[in-house]
């Protein structure tokens, strides 16, 4: 029987199985973790998606202690600004957008008012869109039964919430080896990894070994030669720089995304600092030019040396091979356009509990869990060549993601919108059909007609329809602190709080 899993790496994805795996496995189970303070870690990403929320609900972690205890801040959505064409922008906000009526969703509504002259934006019916726009912020509006959920995920401090999930993990038994890993020993009958040897001459031995180990890929591709699947085809750029600088006098409640000459530039707003960052692709732009278009963008002074990040936008052929599964940047990278890094973190974990093994691994479990993996990946891969392939820009760069080719799954995406507006969305699809909706409509896409169902009440009962809807968010809204106000009344880092 599986008895021991080590893992190989910290860092937000080592700490994060670490954490999960020790709130989940039963007695008679022995998680470790194997790092290095010597190596570092990437942290390409401090923005997330609601779905954050559940794991932390599922360790049993209070919100306003986690806020705290990583300068962290709340995020309603993303802000993609000058990404169809300069001078533009739109949201894509987390939650629902407008309410269905009768047998149609709320888009076909809004698409048929439009037709008809009616000029009030898609994000007017977005609470989360709306709040973000005006830099409010509530977890919950009041009103009746308990008053209104909002939906929102976190902007934080990476390492900040690596060291969080540190404490919790060894509090829960998890025993951390320090050391850099000099050798890797295999069964020979099956290959399976048995242990890793440290430099110190510790062996630690495991069952399972679960890979953290960052872009090296230490144990999956090092050790395993799992192989990869390159995807700068579809998704061009190949370079990051990642700096902070101080806040800006305003807090706000959303991550923002501004397209540049060969890539984009990301703003996190944390509680203490500004994460700020510039993917690009070398191809287009040289690294001081990038580095220059970066610091030039800045809200305030910067904090520190801009940090350079090589990578190759795919994922590893198999994400669990042999007793080895991958995580994290080892398991393969997608820029964080859309703050999908920490998720599929979070989701591989879950994904992996569901597979545990009773004894001797199953290929059909692992056939299963690679099946499911991939799916993932190729879904939130196709929903961020969206935002490149959708575009106005007259850059040579985006000329080129405009003209390029796209693959066959993204494609009947776009064909079925283009015709009547219909969106459809596979069960274990990531991003649903309001975030598909914002994305299509933002980046410039107009469908030639919506569901004549949509016809089905008059002009007036349409403007009565959408009124309400408006007035009612605005009411919410007018409801809500500012985000500021919110964090101070609720969950200020010390630092913050006495003006440091």
């Amino acid at each position: 029987m599986v008895k021991t899993i080590t893992i190989i790496g910290g860092g937000t994805a080592g700490w994060m199985a670490a954490a999960t795996l020790s709130r989940f496995l039963e007695s008679g189970f022995a998680v470790r973790l194997v790092e290095s303070d010597d190596i570092g870690t990437v942290g390409v990403g401090e923005a997330t998606i609601p779905q954050i929320r559940l794991l932390n609900q599922a360790l049993g972690i209070d919100e306003a202690d986690f806020v705290r205890s990583c300068q962290g801040t709340f995020k309603l959505g993303i802000e993609f600004t000058d990404w169809l064409r300069p001078e533009h922008s739109y949201i894509h906000a987390f939650g629902d957008i407008g309410r269905p009526l009768g047998l149609l969703e709320f888009h076909h509504y809004w698409l048929r008012a439009q037709a008809e002259g009616f000029n009030s934006g898609l994000d007017a019916y977005s609470l989360s869109a709306v709040a973000a726009r005006s830099n409010a912020f509530a977890n919950v509006v009041p009103g009746q039964q308990g008053g209104v959920p909002v939906t929102y995920a976190y902007h934080f401090d990476a390492a900040l919430y690596a060291n969080y999930l540190r404490k919790y993990a060894e509090g829960n038994d998890v025993k951390r080896h320090e050391g850099r890993i000099v050798s890797t020993q295999r069964d020979g009958e099956s290959g399976h990894v048995t242990s890793v040897t440290l430099e110190n001459g510790d062996i630690i031995a495991g069952d399972i070994f679960i890979d953290c180990s960052g872009f090296r890929g230490l144990l999956i591709e090092e050790v395993l030669e799992t192989g990869y699947e390159d995807w700068t085809q579809y998704l061009p750029c190949d370079r990051a720089l990642a700096v902070p600088c101080s806040n800006a006098p305003t807090l706000t409640p959303y991550t923002r995304s501004t397209a540049r000459k060969a890539g984009w530039q990301w703003r996190i707003p944390l509680q203490h600092r500004i994460g700020n960052g510039h993917v690009y692709s070398s191809r287009h732009i040289s690294d001081d030019e990038a580095t220059a278009m970066l610091m030039g963008n800045l809200d305030g002074e910067a904090l520190a040396e801009p940090r350079p990040i090589k990578f190759t936008t795919g994922r590893r052929r198999k994400f669990w091979n042999k007793n080895v599964i991958a995580m994290g940047l080892a398991s393969g990278f997608m820029e964080p356009l859309e703050s999908t890094s920490i998720h599929m973190i979070q989701t591989a974990i879950e994904r992996f509990l569901k597979f545990l093994p009773l004894g001797e691994i199953n290929n059909a479990d692992v056939n299963a869990y690679n099946a499911q993996t991939t799916f993932e990946y190729e879904s939130i891969r196709d929903f961020l060549i969206l935002h490149y392939h959708a575009n106005q820009r007259e850059e040579a760069f985006w000329a080129e993601c405009r003209d390029m080719p796209i693959p066959e799954s993204l494609r009947d995406k776009l064909q079925l919108f283009s015709a009547n507006g219909r969106l459809f969305r596979k069960a274990d699809e990531l991003f649903t059909e309001s975030g598909w909706l914002q994305v299509m409509l933002g980046q410039g896409m107009e469908p030639l007609g919506y569901h004549p169902l949509a016809h089905q009440i008059s002009g007036e009962e349409l403007d009565g329809f959408l009124g309400s809807m408006r007035t009612l968010i605005e009411k919410q809204i007018s409801a809500m602190p500012s985000h500021a106000d919110f964090i101070a009344q609720h969950c200020a880092a010390q630092t913050c709080a006495a003006g440091e």
